[in-house]
């Protein structure tokens, strides 16, 4: 069983060229998944039923995985089963008539304008390391970036002269992305007065770097942006993620088209980015029924 498993995450890796994180998903899905088959008295995933997959998810309820990550670990293995048909592994998919949990519709949590002000005003900027946070919070909200995409940034990524910068987002697609004034010019000053202090080696290229001169972290950086977040006295539920959330619905609330966003963002498909018109329609809503006379 770890054969094949191991098989297919690598024709993920090479055919499909899902990025790190994903394939990491994908694979601490399916081994739990294993790890459930072989206590159920599976040795062979020819052996493997619907009534096998359907309890798992059932297991997964049970352990009070949202309806998302219910989804997310059915795709996983629909994904997987059906490389196991087409490669001949196996003789049926025991997924193909199988229903994931009905997703409620959630909106992703944002920060209102203010509260990203707040935010970015956090860090120190007489230190190097203040420099560095409140280029990089800055750099979050302006473009929208992920984690991944931010801590593999690059020095020769930049174009700090014509605002914008390379980025290679998931499924190592390569986009490019603005960058408005103000994150340039903490960019720019942390380039040339912060960084050069905590680099150590000429050999290392990533922008963002730690107190060693190695680049930073994903975790590390989400813990800078809670902590700040802490000391801005937000809410516990701010993350780096709510500030990608934040810049989408503040450029479609600015007026901004859909596909732009949808191309700065890197989301192969626009209903991803569609989450972001409810967002801006409800703000609209409020702006509507706090000002209009017959509200």
């Amino acid at each position: 069983m770890d054969k094949l498993l191991d098989e297919y995450l690598r024709y993920l890796a090479v055919e499909k060229g899902l990025s790190p994180n994903t394939l990491e998903a994908y694979s601490r899905v399916l081994r739990d998944f294993t790890t459930f088959l072989e206590e159920a008295g599976a040795s062979s995933y020819r052996e493997v039923d619907q009534d096998h997959c359907f309890l798992y998810l059932i297991s997964l309820r049970k352990a009070g995985k949202a309806p998302a990550s219910q989804e997310q670990a059915l795709a996983a293995i629909r994904g997987f089963f059906r490389f196991a048909l087409a490669e001949g592994y196996l003789p049926q998919d025991p997924t193909v008539n199988l229903e994931g949990p009905k997703k409620g519709f959630a909106l992703p949590r944002v920060l209102s304008v203010e509260q990203v002000e707040r935010l970015l005003a956090m860090p120190k900027v007489s230190t190097p390391f203040g420099l560095r946070d409140r280029a990089m919070l800055e750099l979050l909200y302006a473009t929208g970036l992920r984690v991944g995409e931010l801590v593999e940034l690059k020095l020769e990524d930049l174009e700090l002269a014509h605002n914008y910068l390379r980025t290679i987002g998931k499924g190592r697609k390569e986009r490019i992305v603005p960058v408005g004034e103000d994150a340039v010019y903490w960019l720019a000053t942390y380039l040339r007065e912060g960084r050069g202090k905590l680099a150590k080696s000429a050999a290392v290229p990533q922008v963002f770097l730690n107190r060693y001169g190695k680049p930073l972290s994903r975790q590390y950086v989400w813990r800078l942006v809670e902590r700040y977040a802490a000391e801005a006295k937000l809410p516990d539920w701010v993350s780096p993620h709510v500030l990608r959330h934040s810049f989408a619905t503040h450029l479609l609330i600015g007026g901004a088209d859909l596909r732009s966003v949808q191309a700065m963002l890197g989301h192969a498909d626009i209903a991803t980015t569609q989450i972001y018109t409810h967002l801006s329609r409800g703000h609209l809503k409020n702006v509507y029924d706090k000002y209009h006379p017959r509200a």
